[in-house]
């Protein structure tokens, strides 16, 4: 006959080493191992801040290279002001003397069509404004220097006429413009203002900034020139857990003082985590 079978187990001495074993390997993680966690939540925060901002950026940038020449108005360092374009082409000045019925812009008289040399690099539709020889950033607000396409831009009869003829309403553009450019500015936004409201440079609870960077577009023109940065609550939001935020433009910059430069700067912060931009933009204000 067999003997009874003896049960194995853990012994308490086992059992005691078991957890003083586990509690080291515990207490080694819990060392070495948080901080690295910490450190790559950390930089992973700042990765996300980062592309916020610099995605923020690089839309204001855009916009600000291709605005209307001296269109830029700063009413405070926190907001800025402009007008896009949605494309550009060069315009007939003087009659082909070979080809009767070109449509020169003829500034001295009202205009209705024209013919611009090269074609648009997108098509403008109905409703969209042109804007020619804007010296001052009150012209384009007020509307002295621009007039709305009523038909979209056309093919001249004649090819040697220039790549397509422009109709407008009727609109005397200010005399004197010896320049060849015109601008087109779509309906669908007009004037926008990029404005960084709730930044005070201090954080919340959580360690977030309290502001947000908006994008405000579509409210029309205002003659006057804006004394303070408008609401941003309308807006579409660029950014959040702005910090702070500095937008200045320096109308004159170089020796030619043809061109101006905006300087753009932003901080974000999220969990106490903070990253930090600036960008810069030239601007040609030769009309």
């Amino acid at each position: 006959m067999r003997g009874p079978v003896r049960q194995r187990g853990f012994t308490l001495v086992e059992l005691v080493l078991v957890i003083v074993i586990g509690g080291v390997l515990a207490a080694t993680l819990a060392v070495f191992l948080r901080p690295a966690i910490d450190s790559w939540l950390a930089m992973r925060s700042r990765t996300e801040l980062s592309f916020q901002a610099a995605g923020a950026l690089r839309r204001m940038r855009d916009e600000i290279r291709i605005a209307v020449p001296n269109s830029i108005r700063t009413p405070g360092s926190q907001c800025i002001e402009l007008v896009p374009t949605l494309a550009g082409a060069r315009l007939r000045r003087a009659e082909d003397t070979i080809n009767l019925g070109s449509k020169p812009l003829d500034t001295s008289d009202v205009t209705t069509e024209f013919d611009v040399l090269t074609s648009f690099s997108t098509t403008p539709a109905v409703g969209d404004l042109v804007v020619i020889d804007n010296q001052n950033p009150g012209d384009v607000y007020s509307g002295a220097n621009s007039s709305a396409i009523t038909a979209v831009p056309v093919a001249p009869p004649n090819t040697a006429f220039g790549a397509q003829r422009v109709t407008i309403a009727a609109k005397q553009f200010p005399p004197g413009y010896q320049g060849h450019r015109v601008v087109v500015v779509p309906s669908s936004q007009q004037a926008v203002f990029y404005v960084c409201q709730g930044a005070d440079g201090t954080l919340d609870a959580s360690g977030n900034g309290k502001g947000v960077l908006a994008r405000l577009s579509h409210y029309g023109f205002n003659t006057a020139y804006p004394a303070t940065c408008p609401n941003a609550a309308s807006g579409t939001v660029l950014a959040t857990g702005v910090r702070s935020c500095r937008f200045i433009y320096d109308p004159s910059q170089g020796a030619t003082q043809q061109s101006g430069f905006v300087s753009m700067q932003i901080e974000l912060a999220q969990n106490s985590e903070t990253a930090s931009l600036v960008v810069g933009a030239h601007v040609a204000n030769v009309p």
